[in-house]
């Protein structure tokens, strides 16, 4: 049997492969540009999910929606094409959400319901390196965990006013009822409960319930993240501990030496 020559030229597909893995894993700047350009599509879509009950109603709705589930099915292929190990990829919970949120675009009419989940997409864009990489290089890089904070409090109060209008104020359609939805999620969130709007049934109390434990709980770690000193993020090598002192030398955990790159220029 006759083994492979590696001097044989690879193919087209190779090819093709090796010059997405450079623009999603590499550290060139066209990656770079590649990446931050997919980040800025990635919020211009998460905006359409947003306005998507304000928009349901227009005439140019399906298409816009149609055309959105291209732009994420191409992404996705893309990002497979450039993973080194596929199975491994699915299993990402990001990955499977953006699964289920083109499943969501190409079926709006059946799946409506669940049109609000799309929000959470803004989550999934959090967990891309690109973004905090580029915070770190700035002189704002003290102020990634209070970033990230913001981001899971504004993803949830999205996703629950789309979870609130989409059960609760769809009769009243339109950006009216988004701004009812919005309006009651906020006040709840906060705990001022004004009382002007509320949720009626057991369903309501029982949603507002669960939305006032949740923000509560995200408030608090973004006010944390705001008052707490501000630490590095550098994965111990012996205990995996992740947040250290700018300054700090041993590990406070397990008191492994650190070797914490120093990136104040």
């Amino acid at each position: 049997m006759e083994s492979a020559d590696p001097r044989r030229p690879e193919s087209r597909f190779d090819t093709f492969r090796d010059r997405l893995r450079q623009l999603y894993h590499g550290r060139s700047p066209t990656g770079l540009r590649f990446r931050l350009a997919v980040t800025i599509v990635d919020l211009l879509i998460i905006a359409f999910f947003i306005a998507t009950p304000v928009l349901r109603d227009a005439s140019t709705f399906l298409w816009i929606d149609y055309s959105v589930a291209v732009i994420v099915a191409l992404e996705i292929a893309a990002r497979f094409l450039a993973s080194s190990n596929m199975l491994r990829l699915l299993r990402q919970p990001a990955v499977i959400l953006d699964l289920f949120i083109l499943v969501t675009l190409l079926a709006p009419q059946w799946l409506e319901n669940f049109g609000f989940l799309r929000i959470l997409r803004l989550w999934s864009l959090s967990q891309k390196g690109v973004i905090w990489a580029q915070l770190r290089r700035t002189p704002y890089r003290d102020w990634e965990n209070v970033a990230r904070a913001l981001i899971n409090i504004l993803t949830f109060l999205f996703v629950v006013t789309g979870f609130v209008f989409t059960f609760f104020f769809r009769e009243a359609g339109g950006l009216a009822g988004y701004v009812d939805a919005l309006y009651f999620t906020v006040a709840t969130v906060t705990t001022t409960g004004f009382g002007d709007i509320t949720l009626p049934g057991t369903a309501g109390k029982l949603t507002s319930i669960i939305v006032m434990i949740v923000g509560i709980s995200l408030f608090v770690k973004l006010a944390q993240a705001l008052v707490r000193p501000n630490k590095v993020t550098f994965p111990c090598p012996e205990c995996a501990l992740q947040r250290h002192e700018l300054d700090a030398v041993y590990c406070k955990a397990c008191g492994h030496k650190l070797k914490i790159p120093d990136d104040s220029d």
